[in-house]
């Protein structure tokens, strides 16, 4: 069993690796974030908001639609390893800001975000409970959570996490547990985040839309 930091190691090197080919046509499996992007549009088209941050966001892609469309808006993007932040700072977006730092102890003011997005990134964590609390802190009264990973039925869930994530471990990825819809109902009650959708969607994704 790895500690909390060699997992967050892990994380860091095979991000670091990553960086230059994230947002290309040859990242490999990283391609399936792009199937996330729409559905996390969508879901910030219901309301407005104006202060929003993505958590693991990568080179920030996301970011880049969202800024694209409508740059009026203040983005933030947060994510562990370093050279991620460097290749999303050289984009030189204005008025975005990028922050290398945890997500399980995010680095804000409390009640400093309408939106939180997090898309590929929470089953890195090894303290699930801790991002979900830590959310909480940083959202605004009303604010929501959309967050997408993956999921799977009961004994899918235990392949993956006894069998393919070790073999990613060992292959240098940072992968840590993919979630049960139950464990994270659990995570957001505990947090008092209230759960407005949850559901299992096709190739093993987990959508949720939680507020504070």
């Amino acid at each position: 069993m790895r500690t909390d930091k060699e997992y967050k190691d892990l994380t860091i090197k095979e991000f670091t690796k990553a960086a230059s080919v994230y947002e290309s046509g040859n990242s490999g499996i990283y391609e399936i974030c792009k199937d996330d992007y729409p559905y996390i549009a969508s879901e910030l088209e219901k309301e407005d908001y104006l202060d929003l941050l993505d958590c693991g966001c990568g080179t920030g892609p996301m970011i880049s639609l969202l800024y694209e469309k409508d740059p009026s808006k203040h983005y933030t993007g947060i994510d562990i390893t370093p050279k991620m932040i460097e290749v999303g700072k050289a984009k030189d977006l204005d008025g975005v800001d990028w922050v290398v730092g945890d997500c399980e102890n995010l680095p804000f003011n409390e009640n400093s975000f309408d939106v939180i997005i997090c898309s590929n990134s929470y089953h890195h964590y090894p303290n699930p409970q801790d991002f979900f609390n830590s959310a909480y802190r940083v959202l605004r009264p009303g604010g929501r959570l959309i967050l997408q990973d993956y999921t799977a039925s009961k004994a899918m869930l235990w392949i993956f996490n006894h069998t393919e994530m070790p073999l990613a471990n060992l292959a240098g990825h940072g992968d840590v547990k993919a979630s049960s819809l139950d464990e994270v109902r659990t995570y957001c009650n505990n947090a008092k985040l209230k759960v407005e959708k949850l559901k299992a969607a096709k190739k093993f994704r987990l959508h949720l839309v939680a507020r504070k």
